[in-house]
């Protein structure tokens, strides 16, 4: 058995290659090639180019880079057309492979895409262009399937392999530990964005949050993971123009020691809001963009959540401060709210236990299982 796999950035890699892995396992004699990283070439796959050629994402460095992705683009088109695989497999990096997979698909070569693109939240029409491209698409959430059941393209839920990473019960005790935390204080956790973008406006805003919080609720002390030197260049310049300064501890990343360990979690959107979930943390979720990019982006949003805690409930389960609600008037309230209240805080974190569940569909195997069943429709 030939597959055909196609991954770009550092989580793409890491998806694909628990998937190599587990296809393997059922199938020891699968061949694996295609544009590969790391971990993926550590899991047996053949790399024809290294995923780091793809993860050129932003729209400045796409242009820069559009000749050579172009290029490459059709290299592994012709290659697999010259030398077809039984099915293809394309990991997150939509712009790149769900062309790849059309042209595939046109020539009768299977196609598999993993992970959705966000066609369910802006730019629904999309899901026509994959509908032509895929013969079968894995969803790590169950909303994009009932999604994709809708618009009649093949679909499976496999579930999230973070699901499986992160504990059901998380030692907060052992967390705090490790990261020398105090055992007797409150900690309240500030993510202001894995991005510099994202650091730039809200990081600030957070800070100036935790200094009222402080204020009003003596004894909290605030806790920032940082993803970047960058970002943490940002922090401290925003702390060296503070005349008022909470306690504060930073870490160069650690961000899942630091959820595990805290009682509350402030964030911007994004994928940390997922990881804050499965640590079953209470969180307040902020966002703020330029006037113009909110305006444009508020059309084109089919959602009535932006936080995939409150998608993947159905409801408001976390706090969306957005924009003009994202004020530290606001910011401070609904922590100290979450800080004070631990009913609040119970409900919330027995809410996350039962998604947590939903979630945890030892997706390697069940995505593996998907794929086989593609090209052998009895197996199992």
């Amino acid at each position: 058995m030939r597959i055909g796999i196609v991954a770009g950035e550092a989580s793409g890699d890491l998806l694909a290659s628990g998937l190599i892995r587990a296809i393997k396992a059922k199938h020891p004699g699968a061949v694996f090639e295609g544009i590969a990283g790391p971990a993926m070439v550590e899991a047996g796959c053949q790399a024809i180019y290294p995923a780091e050629k793809l993860a050129v994402m932003g729209l400045v460095e796409v242009l820069s880079h559009y000749r050579e992705l172009k290029g490459m683009q059709n290299a592994i088109v012709k290659h697999f057309l010259d030398n077809p695989p039984d099915v293809f497999i394309g990991v997150d990096a939509p712009d790149f492979n769900l062309t790849v997979e059309r042209k595939l698909k046109q020539q009768s070569v299977k196609t598999v895409h993993y992970v959705s693109p966000s066609v369910w939240a802006w730019r629904q029409y999309r899901v026509k262009k994959i509908g032509r491209s895929v013969d079968l698409m894995l969803t790590l959430f169950p909303f994009e399937a009932d999604f994709y059941h809708q618009h009649d393209v093949a679909v499976a839920f496999v579930g999230h392999p973070l699901a499986e990473m992160i504990p059901m019960q998380p030692e907060a005790s052992a967390a705090r530990q490790q990261l020398a935390l105090p055992a007797d204080k409150q900690l309240v956790a500030i993510l202001p964005g894995s991005r510099m973008s994202e650091a730039k406006m809200l990081s600030q805003l957070m800070l100036e949050a935790a200094v009222v919080i402080s204020q009003q609720q003596p004894g909290v002390e605030f806790v920032i993971p940082l993803a970047t030197p960058a970002i943490r260049k940002q922090v401290e310049s925003v702390l060296a123009d503070m005349q008022d300064k909470p306690v504060l501890h930073l870490f160069d990343g650690r961000s899942r020691e630091v959820m595990a360990a805290v009682d509350v979690i402030v964030l911007a959107s994004g994928t940390a809001a997922l990881e804050a979930l499965l640590f079953k943390r209470p969180m307040v979720v902020t966002y703020k963009l330029s006037t113009l990019t909110y305006a444009i982006v508020k059309r084109l949003i089919k959602t009535e959540f932006v936080s995939l805690p409150n998608i993947l409930a159905g409801e408001e389960v976390v706090k969306e401060l957005i924009q003009d609600q994202a004020t530290i008037a606001n910011l401070a309230q609904e922590t100290l709210r979450l800080l004070q209240d631990d009913g609040a805080a119970d409900a919330v974190s027995e809410r996350f236990k039962y998604i947590h569940q939903q979630l945890k569909q030892d997706a390697n195997a069940k995505a593996a299982t998907a794929v086989l069943s593609l090209l052998e429709p009895d197996y199992r």
